[in-house]
Formats: structure tokens, sequence, C-alpha cells
């Protein structure tokens, strides 16, 4: 019962709008006017405020024409950089793409137009569904900021499903790692780099010598590390007093997460001291890890309507963090569901129509399953 080509228009036009992290303003206001004109209200809170952003998530309840548990559907509004200027290209084989100097933004527009076009289709035939949840945030992309600010006290459901994952329609994310975040900030001296350089202690020395050392990719089984940003110096003729870097660890396993965090302090502690520079040195958690079992309801159900709508069903661990991570560490069981988004953070993502709507029937089904 999917309008395909009203979906498309949606995409066509969320992309459209502007929506870098913490500048989400244009599509909150179109989802707010999207979901007004179906008679639901939503309720934007203050997380932009909180975060440096201009926008708040929206969270809106959908009354039920049937009995059951409520569920929840949950998208992110904003796209990574390039993202100013996107447009949407319908190819003539039903590919979409950007022009090829922005991101197409189908993560995670794609999921954001699945779930409007499922509740529209929903409402405007009067078809029977359990209660509903709908909550769109901001900043996802950097270590889930938005959803980090959101009041669990407000939802009812127990289960949610999180249209934000690349991958094949009909697929889902059941498992995902913590996420944990670091900075490590050397601190010399600066001296002129001419004529007095042995008084100088160079931080970008130590900085470079600990990314060396410190492992990157796979470096074992469930854990992967990255640096992601360095910087310092100020200019040639300076030894630079000041460097940063900034980087990451992912495991399925939390203790080897902070077993292998060690290992990078002490790393950045032995290159500070090698070049008599100060350290100061700080992690976080970014997302905690999750894992939501074949045996749990939202994984049942999810594995149902697949299979009435021909699709695989097929659940699997990803690398990658989402709102659910923060979902589940706030008691609720959900997935991340594949929303026909293909290369994302690079200027030749794409998606296609077919898989869209694809994304759009799954949607519908999960809302008016009796399960």
């Amino acid at each position: 019962m999917i309008n395909g080509e009203r979906l498309i228009e949606t995409f066509k036009e969320l992309v459209s709008l502007d929506s870098p992290s913490l500048d989400e303003r244009l599509v909150c206001n179109y989802i707010k006017d999207y979901l007004s004109s179906l008679g639901i209200n939503a309720e934007e809170d203050n997380a932009g405020e909180k975060i440096g952003g201009t926008t708040g998530n929206l969270y809106a309840f959908v009354e039920g024409k049937t009995e059951g548990e409520p569920i929840l559907f949950a998208a992110h509004m904003d796209t990574v950089t390039p993202a100013l200027g996107k447009k949407a290209i319908v190819h003539g084989d039903g590919r979409i793409t950007s022009d090829g100097t922005t991101v197409l933004g189908s993560d995670d527009l794609a999921g954001v137009s699945a779930i409007l076009e499922a509740l529209k289709t929903v409402k405007e035939n009067n078809i029977p569904h359990r209660p509903l949840e709908l909550v769109f945030t901001v900043c996802e992309e950097s270590h889930c900021g938005g959803i980090s600010c959101f009041d669990f006290d407000k939802l009812k459901s127990k289960d949610a499903y999180v249209f934000d994952m690349d991958g094949a329609v009909g697929t889902a994310a059941s498992s995902a790692p913590v996420i944990l975040a670091y900075t490590a900030e050397f601190i010399g001296k600066a001296a002129h780099a001419g004529f007095a350089s042995n008084d100088g202690i160079h931080a970008v020395k130590a900085a470079a010598k600990a990314v060396t050392l410190i492992p990157c990719g796979g470096i074992e089984e469930g854990v992967t590390a990255n640096v992601g940003i360095i910087e310092g110096g100020k200019a040639t003729n300076i030894v630079p007093p000041y460097c940063k870097i900034v980087g990451e660890i992912r495991s399925f396993n939390p203790e080897r997460a902070d077993v292998r965090m060690n290992e990078v302090k002490s790393i950045c502690e032995s290159a500070a001291d090698e070049v008599g520079a100060k350290l100061e040195f700080k992690y976080k958690k970014a997302v905690s890890a999750f894992n939501t079992p074949d045996s749990t309801n939202v994984v049942k159900r999810f594995k149902k309507c697949c299979s009435e709508l021909g699709l695989s069903g097929e659940t699997y661990p990803t690398f990658g963090g989402s709102d659910n991570n923060t979902f589940c560490e706030n008691g609720l069981e959900g997935i991340v569901v594949a929303t026909a988004m293909n290369n994302c953070h690079a200027t030749d993502e794409f998606t296609t129509v077919d898989e869209m709507v694809r994304a759009g029937e799954l949607a519908f089904k999960l809302m008016t399953t009796k399960d």
C-alpha cells in the first residue's frame, strides 16, 4: 500500500534541506509540519540548548486502534559533511545519488522518509495499528549526542526499531559495541626553531611518536581502534608547544575496550616523557554496547514481518554506533533496521527507489502487525 512516488518526493525534499549535526532546524520543522498534517503533535525537547545546537529531539505519541504494547520507531535528522546544498538525483535505473559534491544524506533521511510514509499510509487509509511512539533525534553522527539528552521517562514502549542501517532492506543489526572516545593533549614548550630550538619541548613529535605506536584497525577479534584527528603547531619557526590527538576504541566486550584504552594511555605517557612534555589524557564512554537476542519479541516481530514481505529477516552484529545503543542502555530492547543506504559518509553515497519502497513497506508492516 506504500505510495512509492510520494515516498521518493518526500525523500528528495528532505535531502534538499541542510541538516548538518547541530543545525537540523529545517528538517525538524519539516517533520513537525508533516506530522501535524496527519493530526499528530510532535514535541521538541531542549537537547539543542544542552549540546550547543539549534534544534532538539522530536517526540510524538500516536494513539493505537488495536490492543497491544506500543512500539517505537526512530531515525536521526542530521547528516555528516559535506552536507550543504545537497540534492537527490533519481537516475533512469532507479539509483538515487547526490551530484557528487556532497553526501546524499540517505543516512538517515531514508529512515525518516520510510517512517513518515508508512505513518501517512496508515492514517489516510484508516488502518488499525498498535500505539506508536516516534523519536527523531539530532546530532546522532557525533556519538549520539542528541539522544543522550532525551527524557526516557516519557517513553511507554519496550521495543524499538531504529531505522538507521546500511545494507539490504530486511536485515538488521542486533548487537553493537561500546565506543570509548579519547583525547590526548601533549603540552610542550614554545621556542624559536632557528636560534633557540634546544630550549623548546616539541609537542608534535611526542604526539607523532604516540600515533605511530597506537594500534589502529582491527586490533583483535571484536575490537577496533582509530586515531582520527591530530592538531598542533603554530608556525614553521616555532617549536610547537601543544598537540592533540583524538581517537576511539570499539569493542563488543567492554572489559577489552578498557584494557586497550589503558594501553593507549600508557603509549601516550611514554611518548610525552620521551621529549619531556606533559600529558593530559581523558576518555569517556560515548555509547554503550547492546545485544538483542533472536528470542526477544522485537526480533521475532521483525523476522515475521520480513518473511511476509519476502525479505530475509537476517540479524547480525555491526561495529557501527547508533541511537539504539542508548535506547537499549535505558531499558528498551531494540534493533537497527537497514534502510536502503549505501556508501554512507561518502560523496558516492546512494540508495535506490526499489529499496526505499521496501523500507517503507517494512515500516508499515511493523506498525500494523498484531503480534
